[in-house]
């Protein structure tokens, strides 16, 4: 039985790309991917599967393959062969002496490394370019384990599963048992699954497949599940981020196995391990305060470089304000903090910005929506001396040589009409105010003419004054007016003129406000 296996393995190493096609076609495998792909993946399959149908098949498929090469310098190239001839044919072809590539006692997975789904690596100069994950800034690398490796379907059922076999070395085994724990049970240094997208034009975010379920040696592991969606019609999302496998592995040198289950549903995802040590909010600001401080003459200069004069601009700035109160949570700043490639100088507080990102990671700045990445964070240091300098403003001004003023809070007097008007004058019979006038005459302050004429439809020395016309009115105002002059003596005894709007100040007036 091993002789065969060597020779079915022999067989299948000198196999072109379609005859490995036509293989793993016949077991129903996948016939997708690159030769060393499909070489490894029929590889695993004479080792772990060998029945004498696919020993046949591997049989036949040399034997055609032979048989077409020796026919090739017979000047009948239509004749078709006999089986007679195929067999004398493979027969010489057995016939000659050739170097075995494997002998009995080697095992194909560990010639070609670790593997997933029966995926091989080959030396790094026949690989494809591999996929890359983006660098999560709450998670140090300490270890690769397993890289970003493709899950491959290994049929037609919607529903895959993919496992992988690995073991710590003892100086893992250490240090995640030495680490401390960050929370009752969960230990700084841990060993993550991650997954992403099989693309390799740029590193790649987390990203999980369709039904997604990790089982850890006997048990199934936590999957992160679906944020809750408060508008109608809207998705649920799911946070992709690692998911610790620590509390699951066996932490010695025995063999760990990670069996993932995923939905097959045409996209192309790829798994990696990796031992990684996770860092707190904390830790983050106070690295940012130790190499993120960007120096208040260059924020100075930047201010100068935002409100300098545009010679294509017609419109002049001459100053910017910048808020001291944080639009995260509406509190005054404490480490004013903002992205080097955002275009504002308006700031936000670090601290509660990685807090947020802890929980929920979005890395997205508060104040334009942009990408605002953990290293590209930078702490604005003339910010941070205006905050100990100024402590009664909520706002301040910059200027265009770079200087700033604070912005405080005034209760401006406002010249709305809505506010009562006090006149310096005497009462009349009905309680109101009246201007004093150079004929004796008195009026209500409702009804002086802003022109610094008499009142409108005010009776002087007993005889009416000249009729005056409200442009603003409609016309149906007007012609009511007119009905109505006939009765303005007997109604201005009962009621005041009709009070008319005006916007400056008369003499002798002042505001109530």
């Amino acid at each position: 039985m091993a002789a065969e296996l060597v020779e079915a393995k022999n067989m299948v190493m000198s196999f072109r790309v379609s005859d490995l096609q036509m293989l793993l076609g016949f077991v129903g495998r996948s016939k997708s991917g690159l030769k060393h792909e499909l070489v490894t993946r029929a590889l695993q399959l004479v080792q772990f599967d060998c029945s004498p149908e696919l020993f046949k098949k591997i049989k036949e498929l040399y034997e055609t393959r032979y048989a077409k090469k020796s026919s090739e310098p017979v000047p009948q190239p239509h004749r078709p062969l006999d089986p007679l001839t195929m067999h004398s044919t493979y027969e010489r072809a057995s016939s000659v002496p050739r170097t075995p590539l494997t002998g009995p006692n080697i095992d194909y997975p560990v010639l070609y490394g670790k593997y997933l789904n029966g995926l091989g690596r080959l030396p790094a100069k026949t690989l494809k370019p591999e996929v890359r994950l983006v660098k999560l800034p709450f998670f140090n690398m300490l270890d690769e384990l397993l890289k970003p490796t493709e899950l491959v379907p290994q049929n037609n059922e919607k529903l895959q599963e993919s496992p992988c076999i690995f073991a710590l070395t003892p100086r893992q085994v250490e240090l995640i048992r030495n680490s401390r724990e960050l929370q009752p049970g969960v230990k700084a240094v841990q060993v993550v699954l991650r997954i992403c997208y099989s693309d390799t034009s740029s590193p790649q975010e987390d990203q999980y497949p369709p039904n997604i379920a990790v089982k850890v040696n006997h048990s199934y592991c936590s999957v992160p599940g679906y944020y809750p969606s408060n508008k109608p019609g809207v998705e649920p999302k799911r946070p992709c981020r690692p998911i610790n496998l620590t509390h699951l592995m066996y932490l010695s040198s025995a063999t760990n196995r990670i069996t993932v289950t995923w939905g097959n549903y045409g996209k192309s995802y790829s798994v990696a391990l990796y031992l990684v040590r996770q860092l707190t909010s904390s830790e983050l600001l106070q690295r940012l305060k130790t190499i993120g401080v960007k120096h208040p003459e260059l924020c100075k200069a930047l201010v100068k470089e935002k409100l300098r004069l545009d010679p294509d601009s017609e419109i002049a700035t001459t100053g910017v304000r910048v808020s001291l109160i944080c639009p995260l949570v509406k509190m005054r700043l404490s480490v004013p903090c903002r992205a080097e490639t955002c275009a504002h100088l308006q700031c936000f507080d670090a601290v509660f910005y990685l807090q947020m990102n802890e929980k929920k990671p979005t890395w997205m700045c508060p104040v334009c929506d942009k990408p605002a990445p953990y290293d590209q964070l930078i702490i604005d240091g003339l910010l941070s001396k205006i905050l100990s300098e100024c402590e009664d403003a909520d706002e301040i001004e910059y200027l265009v040589d770079g200087s700033w003023c604070p912005i405080r809070a005034e209760k401006e007097r406002s010249c709305s009409p809505q506010c009562p008007i006090l006149v310096l004058g005497t009462s009349d019979a009905n309680g109101l105010l009246s201007t004093p006038s150079v004929n004796g005459g008195g009026g209500s302050v409702l009804g002086s003419a802003g022109s610094g004429g008499g009142p409108v439809g005010s009776v002087e020395n007993g005889k009416p004054g000249a009729d005056v016309v409200d442009l603003t009115l409609d016309s149906s105002s007007s012609s009511e007016e007119e009905e109505e002059e006939e009765e303005d003596e007997e109604d201005e005894d009962e009621e005041g003129p009709r009070p008319k709007r005006r916007c400056p100040f008369q003499k002798g007036l002042v505001s109530a406000c």
